[in-house]
């Protein structure tokens, strides 16, 4: 049976990357079983030109203008919204624009789920495991549990938490689950996803090769103590840092009443950094 895709991206202003990613994603194998591959990009306001590079380089992708304020869940729900709002898909594919995908990125994804569609009996959600460089075997994205990253070994490995750099999700697990939630502006997004479906009953897996590499995010870490406390606390409330208002919203919504807890380390992480990790130790 052949199947439908919808692979979807945000981005702004990463012209360069957000191209090559598209041209990686053309360039791969593709699993003899996809019939069609649809890709919808939001392009968040962009001032760098990625809206008609990508208009002109590849017209067959469906762009998408965003407010300028969408950040990463936010835009990847318009994706997601318009997707499913044009005809119905058979998967759906996150996809960050600074991931480069192996040549058998699509065909291992598809692998995995079916591997887990036998073994489960029921429809996984399929998160890719990355490299943070084209060399080595550094983790830098894929999944996660309460201990760790999950390294992949050759085997299926079931996680908790899963980082939106390249998932594929069924027809089935979006019936049940919809969207992306709207509780969160960047980040949190995918891991809620995540927590929702084991929730529901569904499995959260890692492909069992790294599929492709992507460098870890660079930015100021809100509880470095290398960064001078204005800025941490700066950090701490953006969207692009901790982000704090929402990760109590997280926090509460899959930990109840342990929130306080988490908070509480928040404060101390971003205030005390150093003393918090002598702490730790």
């Amino acid at each position: 049976m052949n199947n439908n895709i919808a692979v979807l991206i945000t981005c702004y202003n990463r012209k360069i990357k957000t191209l090559k990613c598209l041209q990686n994603l053309n360039d791969i194998d593709f699993p003899k079983n996809i019939d069609n591959l649809d890709v919808y990009l939001v392009d968040d306001a962009s001032t760098d030109g990625t809206y008609n590079a990508v208009k002109n380089t590849f017209p067959k992708v469906k762009l998408i203008k965003g407010s300028g304020d969408l950040f990463w869940n936010h835009g990847m729900r318009l994706a997601w919204e318009e997707a499913s709002q044009t005809k119905e898909y058979d998967f759906y594919l996150w996809l960050n624009d600074d991931v480069v995908l192996e040549q058998f990125a699509l065909e291992h994804l598809f692998d995995c789920y079916k591997e887990a569609l036998k073994l489960y009996k029921n429809p996984a959600i399929i998160t890719g495991a990355f490299k943070n460089t084209k060399l080595g075997n550094e983790f830098s994205y894929g999944g996660r549990i309460d201990s760790g990253n999950v390294i992949p070994n050759g085997k299926l490995q079931e996680c908790k938490y899963i980082n939106g750099n390249a998932v594929l999700v069924s027809k089935q697990v979006y019936n049940k689950l919809g969207n992306l939630s709207s509780d969160y502006t960047h980040t949190m997004g995918d891991f809620d996803y995540g927590l929702r479906a084991l929730e529901a009953g569904f499995n959260n897996c890692t492909t069992k090769r790294y599929i492709g590499f992507c460098p870890v995010n660079d930015s100021p870490d809100w509880s470095n103590p290398n960064v001078p406390l204005k800025e941490r606390l700066k950090l701490f409330k953006s969207p692009t840092g901790l982000s704090y208002k929402e990760y109590i919203v997280f926090r509460k919504k899959f930990w109840g009443n342990k929130w306080v807890v988490f908070a509480f380390k928040a404060y101390m992480k971003v205030m005390f950094p150093s003393f918090y990790k002598k702490l730790k130790k």
